[in-house]
Parts: structure tokens; C-alpha cells; sequence
């Protein structure tokens, strides 16, 4: 068995951008000793050689900062008219199947990938969808991630290829760029040059109506066959959480 792991580092990043910067304090061994003299253990029944236990505190990460999953709670409160579920809600099965790559990479910056470019990959590739599959869209973009650019950068979902897939039984897809739409600042960009209130975020609203999951700031994408593959993506159950980080992992099948 070989398992790819497809998720980023959660660390501290100055090139983040200020609204998802995570901040992690590491705390030594040494300092465990205090808190557990204070607990009631006298300092001479310390095991012999004994430093103390080391231990972290996340102080800032939010649950979108990394590489994380989207529960439907997160396009919008409802979904086709009924509650939208949360990421506690989310079943476990949704998160466990064969999954594919369509590659996307060829897609220039802030040219979005539609149904037709899906369609063409798939025929090509004699790649067929099936229901419940993870559906991974490689675009490249992960070269970026740890610079002042990430977020700026790359190709993204539209929502007609968005629905599409969705129609098709996919529950859970993906992506390695920053988002799963075109990047935010050209969204707000082209809102305000063409006045159009259709732009922004047309790919994630398509959960308004949908209901389906993605995962954004996936890595290591183009170490994957086009197919061949079990993703595993189990979010953190935070509940009522619009997202959660997961450790997403790709195993290759090798029998």
C-alpha cells in the first residue's frame, strides 16, 4: 500500500494573507513541570529523567485556513429549502471513496474550467464518473501555496461545471488551488468593472441549491495517477462548523 498525502502544512505563514494566518504556540517540555506541581504532584515523585510532556496551543487558525473540506453550511444556511448540514453532519461515508483526477493545469489564470473542458478530460482519458466518487481538479496552483500570491492566482470552478459534476452523483470534490471559484480578488474585480451580481462566488452557491462538499488547498495532485486511487478527506467534527481541517490522503491501489 501507498498512501499520498495531499494536505499542507499547518504552520505559521507571513505570507498568508491576514485573514487566514494560523498561529501556533509550541510549548517545551520544561514548562510542563510547573503545571504539574501545581496539579498536586510533589517534585521529588517526578519520574526519574522525567522533563515534563511537551504541548501546543492552536491560538489562531480558522477552520478555512488550510487544507480543508466545505459543509454545505458554508454556501448558505439552507440547501434546496431544508437546513444545510454542518460539518459535524457531514456523513463519514461521503468522505472514503475511489476518487480521479481531472487534470486542469493547462487552464490559464482566472479562465474557468467549464462542463465542456470536464467532459473532453474524461473522453480522452476514457474516464468514466461514478456516483460517490472523490473528484480531484488538479490545476497546479499548489506551487503557490505559501506566497503573497496564492490566493490571487489561478483557474477555478464555474458553477455550471460545479452542478454538473454534482448531477453526476459526486458528493465530495476538490481542488489545489486557493479556492474553488476563480480567485476572490479578480471575482470582486470583474463584479465591480461589469456591475453583474452573477459573479461573485457563482461556484460555491451552487450548495444553495445542490448539496455537495469541497475541499480546497490540496497538494501533491500531479503525484497521483489520473485514477487508481482511495481518497480518504475525514474533517475535525466541529460542530456546527461551516469547515473543517482534514488530513486528506490518496491510496493508491497496488494489487
Amino acid at each position: 500500500m501507498k498512501i499520498i498525502d495531499l494536505s499542507k502544512p499547518i504552520k505559521y505563514n507571513k505570507n498568508d494573507p491576514w485573514f487566514m494566518r494560523v498561529k501556533i504556540k509550541h510549548k517545551p517540555h520544561h514548562k510542563a513541570k510547573w503545571l504539574i506541581r501545581l496539579l498536586g504532584l510533589p517534585f521529588k515523585l517526578f519520574p526519574k529523567n522525567f522533563i515534563g510532556w511537551a504541548d501546543d496551543t492552536i491560538v489562531n487558525m480558522g477552520v478555512h485556513a488550510t487544507t480543508h473540506i466545505d459543509a454545505p453550511w458554508h454556501y448558505a444556511p439552507t440547501c434546496n429549502g431544508k437546513p444545510a448540514k454542518t460539518i459535524d453532519q457531514i456523513p463519514l461515508e461521503w468522505c472514503f471513496n475511489k476518487g480521479i483526477v481531472i487534470d486542469m493545469a493547462h487552464k490559464q489564470d482566472f479562465d474557468e474550467i467549464t462542463v465542456d473542458d470536464i467532459k473532453d478530460f474524461l473522453n480522452r482519458e476514457k474516464l468514466v464518473l461514478k456516483e460517490g466518487m472523490i473528484v480531484l481538479i488538479k490545476t497546479g496552483r499548489d506551487k503557490f501555496n505559501g506566497t503573497k500570491d496564492f490566493h490571487k492566482k489561478g483557474t477555478g470552478m464555474s458553477a455550471k461545471a460545479t452542478e454538473w459534476l454534482i448531477n453526476k452523483g459526486i458528493k465530495v470534490m476538490g481542488i489545489d488551488a486557493w479556492g474553488w471559484d476563480l480567485p476572490l480578488p479578480y471575482q470582486i474585480k470583474k463584479a465591480k468593472e461589469t456591475k453583474s451580481a452573477e459573479i461573485f462566488w457563482n461556484a460555491h452557491l451552487v450548495g444553495k441549491n445542490k448539496e455537495y462538499c469541497h475541499i480546497e488547498q490540496l497538494v501533491n495532485l500531479d503525484k497521483l495517477p489520473y485514477s487508481g486511487f482511495t481518497v480518504a478527506v475525514f474533517p475535525l467534527k466541529i460542530v456546527g462548523g461551516s469547515a473543517a481541517p482534514a488530513r486528506v490522503v490518496a491510496i493508491l491501489d497496488t494489487n
